[in-house]
């Protein structure tokens, strides 16, 4: 028998697939778009900050989304919400690309489709929970993250492409198109199914299922994991160009491999009863490579670094694993929303006090620093982990599957051997 459920099982599960290709669909209209969008903005404005917040300030826009909105990911059909999500950020960039539109009106669009972004991830995390048996949730939150990466950097040289061929209104509408199919495929590819719990989604609704997920004192180690140390990690990256300008794009290749291979090795060839002895040494090698920036490592010798301090990043699924546990089948959508919508706003954060260090110091003693954070940060928390581990270890011992919307339900299984 197989160690863990191949990818063949993956996409033979009913529904995954259609969930697979709506989600990577419409992380390839974002891409585009936002290439689209930048370009667009640029060459009306000249301004490169300008430019650079219409590519990256969707990613914001999801913080004050988890804030006001994530509510709705459970208390919404999951089918329903995706399609008429996805249809919004279908007439959304169409209308960024009309060619009256001030730019002033395309950033109110912009941030308006990053804010419902964030219900849309908490909608695919939580339908993911009832798509795929338990014992498949690991491999198919891996295989998404991948596709994630990928069709990101497949964006870009699409959208590149698109721009040089069709201008950038012109691109801006093939994402349009993109998010329409993605509506379509989520319209006749997946079912229909009640929301997970009842109630009016709110913004009041969604602060107080915030300060639940948050005041567990199970979860709240579990959640400040997710955030803080990958964000931090996230901001050495973004000192890639300043510490080796002409190869900063080597490094980040390396850096993207490392977490494929991570990814790969844990969601895939890791039986489940040896997943949690992983949990400690992946959170550990996210960030104890990087101290060898410490003394200007020779570039070589800096790619092999960023490259098995990558392979940490698999810790994030063994973390999300244990927060699906320790939630309430009500909120799994939300709790992922949140943890989604947290690391994003970290990786923010973790970029900035990165760049401070550096104007202070250098590009090579601020990812030292910045990493040595981080690794204080993983100790910090490691007691409260351990503890939520075998508490998550005891949930999945229970009933291995529970009935959607009720109160006090959790995701669990039975023992593996």
């Amino acid at each position: 028998m197989p160690l863990s459920p191949t990818y063949r099982d993956l996409f033979r599960t009913p529904e995954y697939t259609p969930l697979f290709l709506t989600a990577s669909a419409q992380t390839a209209a974002q891409t585009v778009a936002g290439l689209a969008l930048s370009t667009l903005v640029y060459g009306r404005t000249g301004s490169p900050l300008l430019s650079a917040l219409a590519m990256f300030a969707p990613s914001l826009a999801q913080v004050l989304g988890a804030m006001t909105l994530l509510s709705a990911a459970d208390r919404l059909a999951p089918r329903a919400t995706l399609c008429a999500l996805a249809t919004l950020c279908a007439l959304g960039t169409a209308a960024q690309a009309f060619p009256g539109l001030s730019t002033g009106a395309a950033f109110a669009v912009l941030l308006c489709l990053g804010g419902i972004s964030a219900v849309g991830g908490g909608v695919r995390h939580g339908l993911l929970n009832e798509v795929l048996p338990r014992e498949s949730h690991l491999l198919g939150r891996a295989v998404l993250n991948m596709s994630s990466g990928a069709v990101q950097i497949c964006g870009f040289a699409v959208g590149g492409i698109l721009l040089t061929s069709l201008s950038a209104r012109g691109t801006l509408l093939a994402a349009a198109g993109l998010h329409a199919a993605a509506a379509s495929v989520a319209a006749f590819g997946l079912s229909r199914r009640p929301p997970r719990t009842k109630g009016r989604p709110s913004v009041s609704l969604t602060w107080r299922d915030n300060q639940r997920l948050w005041s567990d004192r199970r979860r709240r180690p579990v959640l400040l994991a997710l955030w803080v140390p990958n964000g931090l990690i996230v901001g050495c990256e973004s000192l890639f160009v300043p510490y080796a300008p002409g190869h900063a794009g080597l490094l980040l290749t390396f850096a993207a491999l490392g977490m494929l291979a991570g990814d790969t090795l844990t969601g895939r060839f890791t039986p489940a009863h040896r997943r949690a002895r992983m949990g400690p040494p992946l959170r550990l090698l996210l960030a104890a490579p990087y101290l060898v920036f410490a003394f200007r490592p020779t570039l070589p010798l800096a790619v092999v670094a960023v490259t098995v301090a990558s392979v940490g990043y698999a810790a994030s699924l063994l973390l999300q694993e244990q927060l699906m546990a320790l939630t309430p089948a009500e909120l799994s959508g939300h709790a992922m929303g949140l943890q989604s919508s947290g690391m994003l706003a970290m990786q923010g954060v973790g970029a900035g006090l990165a760049g401070a260090v550096a104007q202070l110091t250098d590009a090579s003693v601020a990812l030292a620093v910045t990493a040595a954070i981080s690794l204080a940060v993983t100790l910090a928390l490691a007691p409260g982990l351990r503890g939520a581990a075998r508490d998550a270890g005891s949930e999945r011992a229970g009933p291995s599957r529970i009935r959607p919307g009720t109160a006090d339900a959790t995701w669990s299984q039975p023992p593996r051997p």
